[in-house]
């Protein structure tokens, strides 16, 4: 689809969903929708079910994290119409700790896609039936794409021949922070590239 067929689809969803559609934009090439949680359902029943629409394939659900704002996550949806040789965004925005409503009853493929935001950003979706994290291991501690997650994280896993098994524990960082004076990665070898080259060392003898 071309731009102006992008909006006229945005123009007619925002028509047909007046009290739950918030905005419909057109960048890049995309179409994105924005909607409340709690029509979340309603609009991807209809963005499923329109003739116009029939986006029948759940390709994707994801988050962002905002921490300065009031409604912290946005979790979008990625949908697909094979039918219109068409894609399109919908987005929902929660506060923390507020659960999104499972779409596993119009999508079944949502089931692992719920559980890996719910493992990653710690969305909740109310509903789902078997909501457990999906990609860190049994006790991990914290969700990793939260923007105040600590880039080493909270625990290190290794094995422990003593024990014969993998254990978690607490990270322990034993390197001190270094400050390397490379010339380039290719330090070593026979030739310089051109820019890589140190500056000249200031001479001692006071003359220029």
């Amino acid at each position: 689809m071309n731009t102006a067929a992008l909006q006229e689809l945005g123009e007619q969803i925002t028509l047909a969903l007046p009290q739950t559609v918030t905005s419909a934009l057109v960048a890049h090439g995309e179409l994105t929708i924005e909607a409340s949680a709690e029509s979340l359902l309603a609009v991807l029943g209809y963005l499923r079910n329109e003739p116009n629409c029939h986006f029948s394939q759940l390709m994707d659900i994801t988050a962002v994290d905002y921490p300065g704002r009031a409604q912290r996550f946005d979790v979008v949806y990625h949908l697909l119409s094979v039918h219109q040789n068409q894609r399109i965004r919908l987005k929902i925005a929660l506060a923390e700790n507020i659960a999104a409503p499972t779409v596993t009853e119009l999508f079944p493929c949502a089931n692992w896609y719920e559980r890996e935001v719910f493992d990653m950003f710690g969305i909740p979706f109310s509903g789902h039936p078997d909501l457990r994290r999906l990609l860190t291991d049994y006790g991990f501690e914290g969700y990793p794409l939260r923007k105040d997650f600590p880039l080493t994280g909270y625990v290190q896993v290794r094995y422990d021949d003593e024990r014969k098994q993998v254990v978690n524990e607490p990270v322990q960082l034993t390197q001190e922070f270094r400050s390397f004076d490379f010339l380039s990665p290719w330090e070593g070898s026979e030739y310089v590239l051109p820019g890589d080259e140190k500056a000249s060392p200031a001479k001692t003898d006071g003359k220029t």
